[in-house]
């Protein structure tokens, strides 16, 4: 029997790989770089299955190239590169990998939040360079983490998980979304118009996905509302974030700090970030840990398998 041909568009992971090689015709070697869009054309014009990742564009005139395709299954939780109307219209099945990443990304937040209330990367700095002069009292000051108010903006999974890892640290938790949630057991987190958790938190965290209307949806006004001591971490979208706005809040002290793991233009950043003290900035690790990148492989295999065989899709996005 002939393998289904399957298009990937970025190397993933050993294990994972080496499950697409023993299952399916692999139709070119993916490289560890981001594909041109004549390359992406080539593949989805021969693929009955794509394993696409968050940073290719996937439009109706791509789409239009991929007359055997049945599925595309995005290496991410977000498809706000996917024209879902466009998939839909031509019967692709379009899923995403919800659930297995929640943990890491939700690490990753804490992680932020910490080096910057703590200022972990300056003084990693001053290690360095060799301009660490000793201990002193007043030296490199902090914020306290320990008690403060955590705000946090879209209690989806991520959002949750971000929320419980709160309780070790006894900081009431506050939040904005659509629908109220329900803590667990032993927790109680406060639902409020967005307006009165951008006043209220001390640290921010967003956790919501890319739409029309969550672009820019902390933007000069939003970050005016929130404290001058707050901290803003972002590990959803970056385009979330009005980065133009932020730049100057973080320059003219309207807020603290802030924590990026996204950005507006990946893989630019805007120039007036890395300039500032006040702003820790990673290269979109939210979910880079290797357990969770090969979960997420096989959650994408697992969904291509059921569509090929005739069965709906494990993770659909609707």
């Amino acid at each position: 029997m002939m393998k289904p041909r399957l298009f990937v568009t970025r190397r993933l992971p050993t294990p994972v790989m080496d499950r697409i090689r023993d299952q399916y015709d692999l139709l070119s070697d993916p490289p560890d770089r981001a594909l041109t869009p004549q390359e992406l054309r080539h593949g989805f014009a021969q693929a009955d299955a794509v394993v696409s990742t968050l940073s290719d564009r996937i439009g109706a005139d791509l789409l239009s190239h991929a007359t055997s395709l049945k599925i595309l299954a995005n290496y991410a939780v977000g498809y706000n590169n996917i024209d879902i109307a466009a998939a839909r219209a031509r019967g692709i099945v379009v899923t995403n990998t919800p659930d297995v990443l929640t943990d890491a990304t939700a690490d990753l937040a804490w992680a932020l939040l910490l080096a910057v209330s703590r200022r972990v990367v300056e003084g990693d700095r001053w290690i360095r360079e060799g301009t660490w002069a000793g201990w002193a009292p007043t030296q490199m000051l902090g914020t306290d983490v320990s008690g403060k108010t955590l705000g946090i903006i879209g209690m989806g999974r991520i959002g949750r998980a971000v929320a419980e890892r709160a309780h070790g640290f006894r900081m009431p938790v506050i939040y904005t979304s659509p629908r109220p949630v329900t803590a667990p057991r032993g927790l109680s987190w406060n639902r409020q118009p967005l307006d009165a958790v951008l006043r209220q938190s001390d640290i921010l965290s967003l956790h919501v996905p890319l739409t029309d209307t969550t672009r820019h949806l902390i933007g000069q006004r939003e970050l005016n509302v929130m404290k001058s001591t707050a901290i803003l971490i972002n590990t959803s979208r970056g385009s979330v974030v009005d980065e133009a706005a932020l730049v100057s809040a973080l320059a003219s002290g309207s807020i603290a700090g802030a924590g990026l793991d996204v950005y507006e233009q990946e893989p630019t950043i805007h120039a007036g970030l890395t300039g500032l003290h006040n702003v820790v900035l990673l290269p979109h690790l939210g979910s880079a840990t290797l357990e969770t990148r090969i979960r997420m492989g096989m959650m994408c295999l697992e969904n291509i398998a059921a569509v090929l065989a005739g069965n709906a899709a494990l993770n659909p996005v609707e």
